[in-house]
């Protein structure tokens, strides 16, 4: 690898986030070199990608995959093949690595994330679950190691895109003490969302909808946990907690706005009446790049907005009644502790449900909700207790699955 480059792993690097990152940085190898490349279990997708990208390091989640995948690459020299949860942690925290994507979908993702804040990498944070379940522990390890957190979700890079630099700064280290968003002159923080497939479908049409109609996103290309995600607009209700943690601002200060265009991607209100948005086509290459090239702004192969093309932008109040999952994401913040961790674990185990035929479009909300209802918050100052309430909201979804 070249001083002057620098050294990237990707965590995830077969789902939508993954192959984006490749994208941009096969456009800029005089700028990025690849360490390493991390999946689940899809070997063959991952050896194309080895093929064609040559990472020094390939992980698989498991010894048997990894297997396969070293099968695939014997012809291919110079790539070593590991497995498993130490090996995640391993090529995250690598001594050699820069800048970590951490786009690895659930709450799987959260240990090798923390994994690179405590090696002191720069961190772009595509894994909405890490601050979802694990907030206040995954903030103070990013002060403490010195860390450099970007967000990649496309409505929190837009936030961060409408700040000052200075602030950006702060916000990137975490650093201590530093003036709050309401002493920078910020009001309000905008988190637009299209809505998903269902924003106009009538109500009394929830209970039927199918697996297939709910991953089949208008705007975005994205997997089919977060594509049903969208559906329910819990993927919404993550973004807000998300955005409390890494702007540090109470969930009051957030407002969710529908914008089905999915042009506008957040919004930040002045106290002196000024809105500052960020805008683009629907393209996660833009806030890849952004994070990648930060503080410089670099090409992505993203064309610019037409915005006679687009003639007409349009916006909504975000309704509850038909979106149970934000009122249930602001009853976890509320509640603090380990009420984020519960509400996301539960809702890890009935989006596959859904996926998977075993319970309606409709029960998603009730699961989470009995859920909650069931396991009790805990202080969130130990990892520890983290996982445990989140095993145990997991087995008491699968258990209500399982009993109806």
């Amino acid at each position: 690898m070249s001083k002057n480059t620098k050294a990237v792993t990707i965590l995830g690097a077969t789902g939508s986030i993954g192959l984006s990152t490749l994208d941009v940085l096969s456009r800029h190898p005089d700028r990025f070199d690849l360490y390493a490349l991390t999946a689940n279990t899809q070997v063959e997708k991952m050896a194309d990608l080895c093929r064609s990208h040559r990472p020094q390091v390939a992980v698989m989640a498991d010894i048997e995959s990894a297997r396969q995948l070293k099968k695939l690459l014997q012809d291919e020299p110079g790539i070593s093949v590991l497995a498993g949860a130490d090996a995640l942690n391993e090529v995250a925290g690598a001594e050699q690595v820069d800048i970590v994507m951490a786009a690895i979908v659930g709450a799987v993702g959260l240990m090798p994330t923390l994994s690179a804040v405590r090696a002191g990498k720069r961190v772009l944070l595509a894994n909405k679950e890490t601050l979802v379940m694990a907030g206040h522990l995954f903030m103070q390890e990013v002060t403490r190691h010195n860390a450099e957190l970007l967000p990649i979700d496309s409505e929190h890079n837009a936030i961060f895109q409408c700040f000052s630099s200075e602030f950006q700064r702060d916000l990137s280290r975490n650093v201590k003490n530093h003036p709050g968003a309401g002493e920078r002159g910020i009001s309000k923080i905008l988190l637009t969302g299209s809505g998903g497939p269902f924003r106009d479908t009538p109500l009394d049409q929830f209970s039927t909808i199918t697996p297939e109609q709910a991953i089949a996103h208008p705007n975005w290309s994205m997997g089919p946990k977060i594509s049903v995600d969208s559906a329910t607009m819990m993927n919404k209700g993550l973004e807000l907690i998300e955005a409390c943690w890494l702007f540090n601002v109470p969930h009051q200060d957030v407002e969710i706005v529908l914008h089905k265009e999915s042009i506008i991607h957040s919004m930040v209100a002045y106290n002196d009446g000024s809105v500052l948005a960020q805008m683009g086509n629907p393209d996660m290459r833009t806030p890849i790049a952004n994070a990648l090239g930060w503080p410089e702004r670099i090409v992505c192969g993203v064309e610019p907005l037409d915005l006679i093309a687009v003639s007409q932008l349009n916006f909504e109040k975000a309704d509850e009644n038909r979106f149970p999952c934000l009122r249930l994401a602001r009853q976890a913040i509320q509640q603090a502790g380990t009420s984020m961790a519960i509400l996301n674990a539960a809702n890890e185990v009935a989006v596959q449900a859904f996926l998977q035929s075993q319970i309606a479009f409709t029960r998603i909300a009730e699961l989470i909700e009995q859920t909650m209802n069931k396991i009790p918050s805990q202080n969130t100052d130990s990892l520890q207790q983290i996982l445990l309430d989140d095993q145990a909201a997991r087995d008491f979804a699968n258990n209500l699955i399982q009993a109806q």
